[in-house]
Parts: C-alpha cells; sequence; structure tokens
C-alpha cells in the first residue's frame, strides 16, 4: 500500500487533472475549427497527457533526488517509500504510454507534438530548471504544447493556430518564475511581473472570446479564474515568504482549469467550459491528498 501511494505521490495527481483540462480546451478549440471531434481520438489525447504529464514530473523527483533530500524531505523519493530505479521505470513507462497513446490519433500532428512534450519535459527535469530565464520557458512550453496537443484534432491544420498556445507558455512561465522562492523565499519585485503577466493572460483569453462573440460567457470563468488565482499572489507579493508563494503556486496551477474553461468559452463551447469546470472540484479534492508543486 505504502508502494502505491508513493507512486501516487510521485506523479502528482491534481496537477495531472489539470493537464487533462488543457487537452480538453484544445479540444474545444478544435471543435470551433472543426464540428466533428470523435471522442474516441479525445480519450487517447487525454490518455497521452496523463502519461506525458506524470512522467515529466516523475523524472523531475528523480534527476531532483539529492536536493530533495535537503530541502524536500517529504517527498516520495528522500523518505524512502520509492527507490530512484523503480521511478525511473515508472517515469519511463509512462512517457512513452503518452506518446503512443497520442500516436493512435496521428503519428504527425499528434504523436508529433508528444514527442516533443516529452523531451521538452525531460530537458526541463535535467537542466532548464537551473536556468532564471530558460527554466520557465521550458516549462511553459510543456503546457503550451499541451493544449496544441488538444488541438491537433485539427490535423496538420493546427499548426496555423498554433500562436493561441503562447498564452498557456506565458502563464505557466510566470507560475514557475514565483516557484523559486517556495522553499527559500521570493521577491516581491517577482511577485508583480507575475501580476502582470496574469492580466495579459486573461486579456488575451477575452479578447478572442470578443472576437469569437462569446464574451458574455467567457467573462463568467475569467473572472473566477482572477478570483482564485489572485488574491494568494498578492498576500506574496505583499509578504515573499516560502509559505505564501507555496500557496500562491498551488492556486495558480489549479487556476488553469478555470483558465482553459474560459479558452474554451472563448470558442462557444459553453457546454464543454462546464465539464472543464467539473474537473476542478476533482484537483482540489486530490491537491488535500497530494501535494501541488
Amino acid at each position: 500500500m505504502n508502494k502505491l501511494i508513493g507512486l501516487l505521490r510521485l506523479t502528482r495527481p491534481a496537477n495531472i487533472v489539470t493537464a487533462i483540462s488543457d487537452i480538453m480546451a484544445g479540444a474545444a478549440i478544435a471543435a470551433f475549427y472543426h464540428s466533428r471531434i470523435e471522442p474516441t481520438s479525445l480519450f487517447w489525447l487525454v490518455l497521452a497527457t496523463v502519461g506525458l504529464y506524470g512522467g515529466g514530473v516523475v523524472f523531475n523527483d528523480v534527476f531532483d533526488a539529492e536536493l530533495d533530500r535537503v530541502e524536500r524531505p517529504e517527498r516520495a523519493i528522500p523518505i524512502g517509500l520509492i527507490t530512484v530505479e523503480e521511478a525511473v521505470l515508472l517515469g519511463s513507462v509512462l512517457l512513452i504510454v503518452g506518446v503512443s497513446s497520442a500516436s493512435f490519433v496521428s503519428l504527425f500532428p499528434s504523436g508529433a507534438i508528444a514527442l516533443a512534450i516529452a523531451v521538452a519535459a525531460i530537458v526541463y527535469d535535467k537542466w532548464g530548471k537551473h536556468h532564471a530565464v530558460i527554466g520557465p520557458l521550458n516549462m511553459g512550453l510543456c503546457r503550451g504544447l499541451n493544449l496544441l496537443l488538444g488541438m491537433s484534432l485539427l490535423g496538420p491544420g493546427v499548426f496555423q493556430f498554433g500562436y493561441l498556445a503562447i498564452v498557456p507558455v506565458i502563464y505557466i512561465s510566470a507560475i514557475t518564475m514565483i516557484s523559486r522562492g517556495e522553499v527559500h523565499g521570493g521577491k516581491s519585485y517577482t511577485m508583480a511581473v507575475a501580476l502582470l503577466l496574469y492580466f495579459v493572460v486573461m486579456g488575451c483569453i477575452l479578447f478572442n472570446s470578443y472576437k469569437n462573440d462569446s464574451l458574455i460567457y467567457c467573462v463568467f470563468f475569467i473572472t473566477a479564474f482572477a478570483a482564485m488565482t489572485l488574491p494568494p499572489l498578492l498576500k506574496a507579493m505583499r509578504d515573499p515568504k516560502g509559505k505564501l508563494i507555496g500557496r500562491a503556486v498551488k492556486a495558480g496551477v489549479l487556476g488553469l482549469i478555470l483558465m482553459n474553461a474560459g479558452w474554451a468559452s472563448a470558442f462557444g463551447a459553453s457546454f464543454s467550459a462546464v465539464i472543464i469546470l467539473l474537473l476542478l472540484p476533482v484537483s482540489i479534492l486530490l491537491a488535500r491528498l497530494f501535494a501541488v508543486t
């Protein structure tokens, strides 16, 4: 039983639910441009993101095993629930499942995008996270590609709408930037920059909803997103202690679900937005049981 708990802790279940919301938002955008979306294809992409995100965070703990023994001794590897070898095996299997599942939809673009996510995740885990600028952009790229993976239901034509993936890149870059202060504390300036980027993200989604005549629906989800993410970020900006920054990061990660619901509603998929919204209580429940980082 302890082994199972350790494996689950490694994969960050609450975070994985937010990754599923990326795929659903991308699928909603794809449906805006292509009326018919095959449920089976959507299932394979959801399974793909579970594997890709899970594998990515497992390797994060693999590469950080020695550092975590000092800074995060409560994690599964330092505490002895899982060995490094077991974690490597789990992460490898998850990444293979992720790329393979996406390839069942199409080798190109779905499989190719999934492979790019896997590579970007490993690059971040091993090298990217150690760079102040490259690290946040690297992590943001993983999420931007994940939205694009959901949109890959459009086929090769997905890349003409690839600019939309810049928005999650910006948002996750902001969260990754402030998360560097979770252990030892951060700087108010960093929180202020993140706050500005949050507003840029909200503005971009609202602008798209305005273009698509869906503003009235989108405002609801973006307001909820702001209500969830901004208060803890403002508290961390006033007092950038590690504990408050950790809360801001957690709210930011869980807020991805509301952001993705906003994306769906911005492209006229109000029903899909509600379905995405229903993932939020699931993620919050899992966040009480497992760490959100």
